[in-house]
């Protein structure tokens, strides 16, 4: 039996108040939906609001980025995380009437547990297999050397666009 080829990809990031699923949060998702060229078809922003107490709960690191890159101060504004699960599936249908969507990212496999416990909607829509860039960029800088400059910039929809660069650029590197 074939197995059906893949038309698109569901990049996603998220920004948690730290790394821990068993008591910290999503404060923000983005998600662009490409195709393997890596043509943009879709794509969404959201910040996430949240008790007080979990930002308040952050460690330096986090309060450090997130506060500078103007993220803390959207969040009390922000939208209910029921109301982001249901944006980000009524995506996945727009765009994957068929399929279930790849995830790809960077680091994506942490940003899976969070969904996994916080979207589970969202979660079972999903395939089992993900892109991760970061995977590449082990190869690619341990055994080849080469190094893409990314700048991480700790917002969401940014951080999906270095993705999708990083990858094109290590793609690139095949080519050659």
């Amino acid at each position: 039996m074939r197995r059906k080829k893949l038309k698109n990809l569901f990049w996603i990031d998220l920004e948690m108040t730290g790394l821990d699923v068993e008591k910290e949060v999503i404060i923000e998702a983005a998600a662009i939906v490409t195709d393997f060229d890596f043509k943009i078809l879709d794509q969404y922003h959201a910040v996430v609001k949240q008790d007080q107490k979990y930002l308040d709960s952050m460690d330096d690191w986090n309060k450090k980025h997130h506060g500078e890159s103007g993220l803390t101060e959207k969040i009390p504004h922000g939208k209910e995380a029921a109301h982001v699960e249901k944006e980000l599936c009524a995506m996945i249908d727009k765009n994957f009437s068929k399929d279930r969507p790849m995830l790809a990212g960077n680091s994506i496999s942490q940003d899976r547990l969070f969904i996994d416990k916080y979207f589970k909607t969202f979660a079972s829509k999903l395939h089992y297999r993900i892109l991760d860039v970061s995977s590449w960029k082990i190869v690619f800088n341990e055994k080849y050397n080469i190094k893409y400059q990314k700048k991480n910039t700790h917002r969401a929809l940014e951080d999906i666009q270095a993705s999708i660069a990083e990858l094109q650029f290590y793609l690139e590197k095949i080519r050659a």
